[in-house]
């Protein structure tokens, strides 16, 4: 009977963390989207708004789901509460809200290399930084697709199969 138990356990445990890493495959398609919609958002609030970068940023936190609205929130507050470069700003809250998404190191360095240029040109200078920053970002997009549709299924099976190969070892 305990042996069963210790097996159902070790089925379940497998399975979820196949699930687990399935999840993360999923959502990095998800957080890329809502970070190009982030962007042309900030277009449109630059171009045509005419609003500051703080009140720009404080406005996209508040439409963008979690953990992308964490970011901007923190962009926009070391942009008004502290002296410091729009650059740093930036740099700091993606190294602090980062670790907390699904997204890749390629798109960690997009992020970094759009803000490098951020509030230092002219309103369209920086468009043509954003559509920079978005068309990397959509390259990136399609290569989450790519993976998620070849490894989404076979990491699910993976957690399950390991889960009755263990089972088999040790008994």
């Amino acid at each position: 009977m305990l042996k069963v138990i210790g097996a159902v356990i070790i089925i379940f445990a497998t399975t979820w963390t196949g699930f687990e890493a399935s999840r993360h495959l999923s959502e990095r398609p998800r957080q890329l989207r809502q970070l190009k919609s982030a962007l042309q958002s900030l277009e449109a609030e630059i171009m045509y708004g005419h609003t500051p970068l703080h009140e720009a940023a404080r406005r996209l936190s508040s439409q963008l789901a979690k953990p992308l609205s964490w970011f901007f929130e923190s962009f926009s507050l070391k942009l008004t509460n502290s002296e410091t470069t729009v650059k740093a700003a930036w740099e700091e809250s993606l190294n602090e809200v980062w670790k907390l998404t699904a997204l890749k190191q390629g798109e960690f360095q997009i992020m970094k290399q759009f803000g490098e240029t951020l509030g230092r040109h002219d309103r369209y200078s920086q468009q043509k930084q954003i559509m920079l920053a978005l068309a990397h970002l959509e390259r990136e997009e399609s290569d989450a697709y790519d993976r998620q549709a070849k490894y989404e299924k076979m990491v699910k099976s993976l957690g399950f199969l390991s889960g009755l190969l263990l089972i088999i070892l040790l008994m």
